[in-house]
């Protein structure tokens, strides 16, 4: 219920955000990273802030910084951010003004937002399906107050509501009935363009599409009005446990960032008519109306003033980041650094590897019940098109192995939020050739969450690709992305080709703190491909794990011919293993095969000396080769280990073509083999 009290703080707040927003115009030589303030949207941001339970999560975005206020924490705070400062308690001086990440225990949590508008949807709507789950099966990882249960908000603009990502998000909020309410601000902008030309309705009429999502609409810039249409919403999802949606109308006063100032493209009309809906005045005469004496108000606004300038001279005397801690928290510390358990027990069988992951991800989730594996045709009814997640779904419910809609975003951009939550998601995008709906979540949420949450927030999420050619799979079936992957700075990549590696790495990579990417070649799931019988194995046993970044010799040379000078080594993963071993019998003892295994990180160490020593070496990938990790592993050789080199590094790959034709001889025809192997072999013998 709303007390003089409460008008009064929340007064407090609304006048603290327009002295910040004041102190950082009037200050832009000191103000130089770009930021915007929340001028004008202050009313809805602080009735949503000011009614959030510490147990609960929300996603600001960067015009926030009332709900930042409202929330509890200090000008002082947000100006370090702002400021780019050492002590900057978000990321350290790495992100922008109001891009926000905590796990303070005494307010409500935040995980890494980023700027691209509307991409934040997908991540918090995975908090919310994190919450459902802990839920269910009523674990002590959920929080609660007073026994009311957490809820998350995710706050954004109008104008990003036409964001595809945004309807993945929603979609999924209301197929699951997440509690989660989508707080959406409307001021009629996006930048430049008015909210004429880049939609057809706004936030509310479009939600009424999405059925089961509730929806709200209320004066963005009236507190009142504000406050009991979040109490609505926050009360409706906290009891119902049911998404919602709030769309408020809301004056755009402040510039759109610092560096797009509002006179570049507004009229004079336009920012007297926005004027007319300040907040602030509308709040200031309210308090009036109840009671509450000028001289109280003007010395809360006397008090706020002074405190803003107060933090902003001491935000700026707080030291600069130490340029050595600049790649700091790239990944999370792994506690898997040694290979254990047993990898060839006695009588065991050999298993296929499609079956070794299978078994894995089995294994992990009896074992661990913050397990959880979704994506397309993954469920029970199937289990994955290579049945690669056969009997999962049987086994341990429809609640923790279960299938998605056609939403790859949503599949790799959720695992944030579950994350966070201490959820361990495992994930999988139908084949390599499908993934590039999910980059931008890849890059712009899971990739940088480490980084630019100063190590609090790393992304704990293993992604199952399946990838590659054989047998006619055709253009859209048979890509290899490994090159695009590894431009991705924060991920990291796994490349398996046999059964017992497969079981090894994806027991490291479920441990693994970081997001990691399992590319898993379908020729090989099965052996059916000619000569690659041996990625058949023994089963390694349940307490076997393989650590990443350990590449194995699969195929030695003779040391005699090592020591004439007659031997060459083929660095290579995937199906080059079985390419290269082939090529290799016809000159025996002369080839040593280096499977890389992990992508990355990437074995140097071994690299490099598997080089010095015999002087040759061919870097093999089924990848088209210009541009291609290949190419660039091949100029690192050849930097590190030049004095030793007897010839120029070869590398071999598929041919630079934009797809792998379907026909079958098309397709060998593009693709390396046991043949143009050999002859790469013998070119460099022949030195």
């Amino acid at each position: 219920m709303l007390t003089p009290e409460i008008l009064l703080q929340a007064y407090k707040y609304m006048v603290t955000a327009k002295a910040m927003c004041d102190t950082y115009d009037a200050n832009k030589q000191v103000c130089k990273y770009v930021h915007s303030t929340s001028r004008g949207h202050e009313a809805i941001q602080l009735a949503a802030g000011m009614q959030l339970l510490p147990c609960d999560w929300v996603s600001p975005y960067y015009r926030d910084d009332s709900i930042m206020l409202s929330v509890g924490f200090q000008p002082y705070e947000l100006m370090l951010q702002l400021l780019a400062k050492k002590e900057d308690p978000f990321s350290g001086g790495r992100s922008y003004y109001c891009h926000p990440s905590s796990r303070d225990v005494n307010r409500p949590f935040i995980i890494h937002q980023s700027s691209a508008t509307g991409m934040q949807t997908i991540p918090t709507t995975g908090l919310a399906q994190g919450l459902q789950y802990l839920e269910k099966i009523q674990s002590e990882k959920l929080p609660s107050v007073n026994g009311q249960l957490p809820i998350v908000v995710c706050s954004l603009g109008d104008g990003s509501v036409t964001e595809g990502e945004v309807s993945e998000a929603m979609q999924f909020a209301v197929l699951k009935q997440l509690p989660i309410i989508y707080l959406v601000q409307d001021n009629q902008w996006s930048i430049s363009a008015s909210a004429e030309e880049v939609r057809a309705m706004n936030a509310y009429d479009f939600a009424a599409g999405f059925k089961g999502l509730k929806r709200w609409q209320c004066d963005g810039s009236d507190f009142i009005r504000s406050y009991e249409t979040m109490a609505e919403a926050i009360e409706y999802t906290r009891t119902e446990r049911k998404p919602a949606l709030v769309h408020a109308k809301v004056p755009l006063l402040g510039h759109h960032t610092s560096g797009v100032r509002r006179e570049f493209y507004r009229s004079r009309e336009d920012l007297l008519k926005h004027g007319s809906y300040d907040p602030l005045p509308k709040l200031r005469l309210l308090l009036i109306d109840v009671g509450i004496a000028e001289h109280t108000i003007s010395a809360v606004e006397k008090e706020a003033t002074e405190k803003v300038l107060a933090d902003f001279h001491r935000a700026q005397a707080s030291p600069e980041p130490d340029p050595a801690t600049v790649e700091e928290h790239v990944f999370a510390p792994t506690p898997v650094k040694e290979e254990k358990g047993q990898r060839t027990p006695r009588n065991a069988e050999k298993v296929l590897m499609v079956d070794a992951a299978l078994h894995a991800i089995e294994e992990i989730m009896e074992e661990f019940p913050e397990a959880l594996l979704y994506g397309q045709d993954v469920g029970a009814r199937l289990g994955g098109v290579f049945r690669e997640a056969a009997t999962l779904a049987d086994k341990f419910g429809d609640h923790r192995v279960f299938n998605t809609a056609i939403q790859e975003a949503y599949i790799v951009g959720s695992t944030a939020g579950l994350s966070a939550l201490g959820l361990k998601p495992m994930v999988e995008v139908q084949f390599a050739d499908y993934i590039y709906p999910g980059f931008n979540q890849l890059v712009t949420e899971l990739s940088k969450s480490c980084y630019l949450s100063n190590g609090k927030f790393p992304v704990g999420m293993v992604l199952r690709v399946p990838i590659g050619a054989y047998g006619g799979g055709g253009p859209y079936h048979s890509g290899s992305v490994e090159s695009t992957l590894l431009t991705i700075k924060g991920i990291k990549v796994v490349y398996p080709s046999n059964a017992a590696d497969m079981k090894g790495l994806m027991k490291a990579a479920y441990h693994d703190p970081n997001p990691v990417v399992m590319l898993e070649h379908k020729g090989l799931y099965w052996s059916k491909v000619p000569g690659t019988e041996d990625a058949k194995t023994i089963e390694p046993a349940k307490d076997y794990i393989l650590p990443l970044g350990k590449a194995n010799i699969v195929l030695q040379a003779e040391a005699g011919k090592v020591k004439k000078g007659e031997s060459v080594c083929v660095i290579t993963y995937g199906m080059g293993v079985y390419w290269a071993k082939a090529a290799a019998a016809n000159f025996p003892g002369q080839v040593e095969v280096l499977d890389l295994r992990t992508l990355h990180p990437l074995d140097e160490e071994q690299i490099f000396q598997l080089v010095k020593k015999h002087g040759k070496v061919l870097v093999l990938s089924e990848e088209q080769q210009n541009n291609s990790f290949a190419e660039a592993l091949a100029l690192r050789i050849s930097n590190q280990c030049y004095h030793f080199l007897d010839a120029r590094v070869e590398v071999l790959g598929s041919l630079n073509l934009p797809a792998v034709p379907i026909n079958l001889a098309l397709e060998a025809a593009m693709l390396p083999n046991a043949t143009t192997v050999g002859n790469r072999i013998a070119k460099l013998l022949a030195y």
